[in-house]
């Protein structure tokens, strides 16, 4: 460990006041939900009307919430505030103001002439004429067991483990299948995130939920079977139950990377005038890679679906006969990596037979057209060194493929969104959103324009409508409103573009500065750091650069960076591959090239004090760094780090780090570099996250113990992943960086949002 810390006393003695009381009152001022009070007019939802251009949204203003209706060229309020808070007020017997209504969302009948919403539990219909309130019946709950056909004549649903069939118009029922068992059974899917409790059988409902895809003609439905018999489980223990001094135990479904005894899928088709069941002609499929059912043509003649291998290097388009459930593969993907989860998008152009095509075959993602009958390749319908990064839509009549990319324009930052026009045989690309800029776009159902809201960290949102043949304006919506933040002395981020450690290679970041800076001072940094493959952790838009925990650790008197090195999303296939069997590289010897860049600039950045802290995968960075480099880094947070990719969710280390699972797993596990520890470390966990399963920390902490290390822990009961908006998490990170980094004693116990 660096030599500061030896020094800490000399160092409080001689810095400038940092790490207060005040400044603590300013890093709470500067949480998200606090922010949102300081800005307006920065984000819009657009809540399409019949399927048309119209929509309304609610604003953010200085005066209130209001409901804003959009069409015909511009913008008025959807119906009248105090009229409508007038009859509330009688109806509710309290007051109700126009500018803060008791709802966040709302229908229009289909002729306008009224609303409708639900607010205490009773939904209202609102006559726009006389403002006058009555009271609906409540919409009926879909039963999530349940699902209806097409046409409305049929309700398939769940019975046990088997799959049945009830018809609406007589209330008959009728089972498809008799040979469903427990744990092996038709149709269900469960969350995720569902746990069971060991200990206390009577906590348990069945949450199951049902996953048939009906043909459109109603007469048929696809869906699986899942064997569950044989597989693996993690567990939870819970030491502080809501009632009663017994802890309980939970266990959820987890397969760990490399283990065959996962879920596995069979898939079949359903005839429901013969009930006959046709399995389709593939072998039990593992749920670390299938995902859902096979879709249907419109005219109810084929099914199509994707298809991964174990180990995602390989990744298949298949067409599948209903009827006798053969199987043709039409587009086979591979990788000597892996075919990235995210750049798996394609379309299906029915009436064209043909399918366009995301690849990253030329090193870079860019989309191709297939032809479906015989899945041969027609056309590149991009080429070039830019990524794209989603289809958004597939005009089929007039030959058009619209998709957001980044990269291509000249001298602006290669993750902005753009949005793209080409057509169909590869000619006339167009740009569509022309602003140098982060382009958050939503496309209205009838695909005539689209909402453009368009930022960047350093230039709040503005909203516009746009014309989607040409890009060309339709209608302003206005723009974001920070005065009020500004009046605070917050200051905007300041993107930056320093060279990778490879001297060439552009990557870029954000820097985070305190609203009392002064750059005659010397600041600790401190590096927020998100290094999964599948993620760009530095914000791009306006909201997200002044909506985070950054913002806030910046104002106890740190600079705070966060960087995107080698290895992460979004950018060519070889930088995406970087971190391919190699995420204990964690982009630390980019974010040190960075830093040292940086401090040359800026001569405040004290790079002989540097921090770092991250979730999750950031959580297994923030420990790494200070076991792999110690000479640069003196003080880590980790909050639920997945610190040995062995115990991880299974598709995610197979994705990244590879099969089979191998000495490189070993070499990179935190557990085994424990022993390397010199900095100061604080390890946070949920003992309820069925995520990040909390062993992962305690057996980090274990070999911590056994290598006699110092270390500090903090398990928060009954939480699971989610620890961004625990108030106590943020205030111990706080206190770890000003106490560790700074030097000085941090405010005792300081209460975050105790006025």
């Amino acid at each position: 460990m660096r030599s500061f810390l030896c020094g800490l006393i000399v160092w409080s003695g001689t810095v400038f006041a940092q790490g207060t009381f005040d400044d603590y009152k300013r890093a709470e001022s500067m949480l998200w939900n606090n922010v949102d009070k300081k800005i307006f007019h920065t984000y819009i939802t657009p809540h399409w009307i019949n399927k048309s251009s119209d929509f309304w949204f609610r604003d953010h203003a200085r005066d209130g919430y209001w409901f804003m209706l959009a069409r015909g060229g511009k913008t008025e309020r959807a119906f009248d505030h105090n009229r409508l808070a007038a009859a509330l007020s009688e109806k509710l017997e309290k007051e109700t103001k126009p500018g803060d209504l008791p709802f966040k969302t709302f229908s229009y009948t289909d002729d306008r002439s009224a609303i409708e919403f639900e607010t205490g539990g009773t939904r209202y219909c609102c006559d726009l004429s006389a403002y006058i309130l009555t009271e609906k019946d409540a919409d009926e709950k879909k039963n999530p067991q349940e699902s209806v056909s097409p046409n409305g004549d049929l309700t398939a649903f769940l019975k046990g483990p088997d799959l049945w069939i009830r018809y609406n118009k007589t209330g008959e029922e009728t089972a498809l299948t008799v040979d469903g068992a427990p744990d092996y059974d038709y149709a269900a899917s469960r969350s995720w995130y569902y746990k069971f409790c060991v200990s206390d059988p009577a906590e348990n409902k069945d949450e199951r939920t049902i996953d048939v895809t009906w043909s459109p003609d109603s007469k048929k439905l696809v869906t699986f079977r899942t064997d569950r018999r044989d597989i693996g489980h993690l567990y939870l223990y819970q030491s502080c139950p809501d009632s009663g001094y017994r802890a309980k135990v939970w266990a959820y479904e987890r397969s760990l990377p490399g283990e065959m005894n996962s879920p596995m899928m069979e898939y079949y088709v359903f005839d429901i005038e013969s009930k006959q069941k046709t399995r389709i002609d593939l072998p039990p499929q593992s749920t670390i890679v299938a995902w859902g059912t096979p879709a249907w043509f419109k005219d109810s003649s084929m099914l199509y679906m994707q298809q991964y291998q174990r180990g995602y290097k390989e990744l298949n388009l298949l067409a599948i006969d209903p009827e006798t459930g053969s199987v043709r593969t039409v587009i086979r993907e591979t990788s000597e990596t892996q075919v990235d989860v995210d750049k798996r998008d394609y379309r299906l152009l029915q009436k064209r037979k043909e399918v366009v095509w995301m690849s990253e075959r030329s090193g870079w993602s860019m989309l191709y057209l297939y032809d479906w009958a015989t899945g041969g390749l027609k056309y590149a319908l991009t080429d070039g060194e830019y990524v794209v990064r989603s289809i958004v839509h597939v005009d089929e009549e007039q030959g058009a493929v619209y998709f957001l990319a980044g990269g291509r324009e000249p001298g602006r930052d290669p993750y902005f969104k753009h949005l793209y026009r080409v057509n169909l045989d590869g000619t006339g690309l167009t740009l569509l959103t022309r602003e140098n800029a982060e382009h958050n776009v939503r496309l209205s159902p009838d695909h005539s324009v689209f909402l453009d809201s368009y930022s960047r960290v350093d230039l709040p949102p503005v909203h516009i409508i746009r014309n989607l043949r040409d890009g060309s304006l339709v209608m302003n919506l206005g723009r974001g409103d920070v005065t009020d933040l500004l009046a605070t002395g917050w200051q905007y981020p300041e993107p930056f573009a320093v060279k990778a450690r490879d001297g060439k290679t552009d990557i870029y970041g954000v820097i985070f500065r305190p609203s009392t800076f002064d750059p005659s001072e010397k600041y600790p940094v401190i590096d927020a750091t998100y290094s999964g493959p599948q993620a760009v952790r530095t914000p791009k838009s306006f909201r997200r650069g002044c909506r985070n925990t950054d913002v806030t650790l910046a104002e106890l008197g740190f600079i705070v960076i966060t960087i995107d090195g080698l290895g992460t999303a979004h950018r060519s296939k070889a930088f995406h591959d970087f971190s391919y069997k190699n995420l204990g590289d964690i982009g630390a010897p980019d974010h040190i090239a960075a830093m040292k860049q940086l401090a040359e600039k800026y001569p405040y950045m004290d790079i002989e004090r540097v921090g770092i802290y991250g979730h999750s995968a950031g959580g297994y960075d923030a420990a790494h760094a200070l076991l792999t480099h110690p000479e640069f880094y003196d003080v880590g947070v980790a909050s639920a780090g997945n610190h040995d990719h062995q115990m991880a969710k299974a598709w995610w280390p197979e994705h990244w780090m590879g099969l089979p699972v191998a000495e490189h797993y070993i070499k990179q596990s935190n557990l085994t570099l424990a022993k390397n520890l010199q900095g100061r470390l604080l390890l946070i966990h949920g003992d309820m996250d069925n995520n990040v399963n909390p062993a992962s920390t305690l057996r980090f902490a274990g070999e911590l113990i056994k290598a006699n290390k110092d270390f500090d822990l903090i398990i928060i009961p009954n939480r699971d992943h989610n620890l961004g908006s625990h108030t106590y998490v943020t205030r111990k990170r706080w206190d770890y960086f000003v106490r560790h980094l700074l030097g000085v004693d941090p405010p005792r116990e300081y209460e975050i949002g105790k006025e």
